[in-house]
């Protein structure tokens, strides 16, 4: 059994007792008050392994679980669970840093290292092939970031109250996967640099609203 299937594993049997568990879900979900207030830096991670219902448990493990043994097979075990647990930390911190005046701010979901593995594929993979439901085309993958990444800033930029997504732990996630299979295997980089810079044009404008403009954070 590889390590993509006991993450899968774990994440189910987590998440499903935390479905029957109130007390598990509130202790180990993200949210800003506990990790600022009283250090509570487990939630960074753990967050990771609990979900919202049956349908975003399944959503982020199927693409997991199809999109993993690509990162499996660029960069190995170790390399798989770098991007997997730094994407869920890094996006976790990224929404702590974005939303440190809302202490009421919580999030749960693995959404943050489904985005890291999946954007680390599309890195090394730019054109490959990405179906919506009920889109029998796929979309090339570099094209489908660059559309995440607009709708994301886009969002974070202009949120909505009812709103449930954790757009900057996505977004932290899936730049982690980036950088981190940029920095592993520079020549693919190097090869696919038109693809990845075009992807990423939403993550410069939303640094240039974060950093210049202060708008958000």
């Amino acid at each position: 059994m590889n390590i993509l299937i006991l993450i899968i594993i774990a994440t189910a049997i987590i998440s499903f007792i935390a479905f029957n568990n109130i007390s598990i879900f509130e202790k180990y979900k993200f949210n800003v008050g506990a990790i600022q207030n009283r250090k509570e830096y487990i939630r960074l991670l753990s967050a990771g392994f609990l979900h919202a219902d049956i349908m975003h448990l399944v959503f982020n493990m199927l693409t997991l679980y199809f999109f993993g043994p690509i990162v499996l097979q660029g960069f190995g075990n170790i390399g798989f669970l770098i991007i997997y647990f730094g994407s869920i930390l890094l996006g976790n911190t990224f929404s702590l840093f974005i939303y440190q005046k809302q202490p009421w701010y919580s999030a749960i979901g693995a959404s943050g290292g489904v985005s890291g593995i999946l954007f680390s594929a599309i890195a090394m993979l730019p054109k490959i092939g990405i179906y919506f439901f009920f889109i029998p085309i796929p979309i090339p993958g570099f094209v489908f970031g660059l559309l995440y990444f607009g709708y994301s800033v886009y969002m974070m930029l202009n949120p909505r109250q009812h709103d449930n997504i954790g757009h900057a732990a996505h977004l932290g996630g899936a730049f982690f996967g980036v950088v981190y299979a940029i920095a592993i295997q520079p020549e693919r980089a190097m090869e696919n640099a038109l693809y990845i810079g075009i992807m990423a044009l939403p993550l410069i404008y939303l640094s240039y609203e974060i950093f210049i403009r202060k708008r958000i954070g």
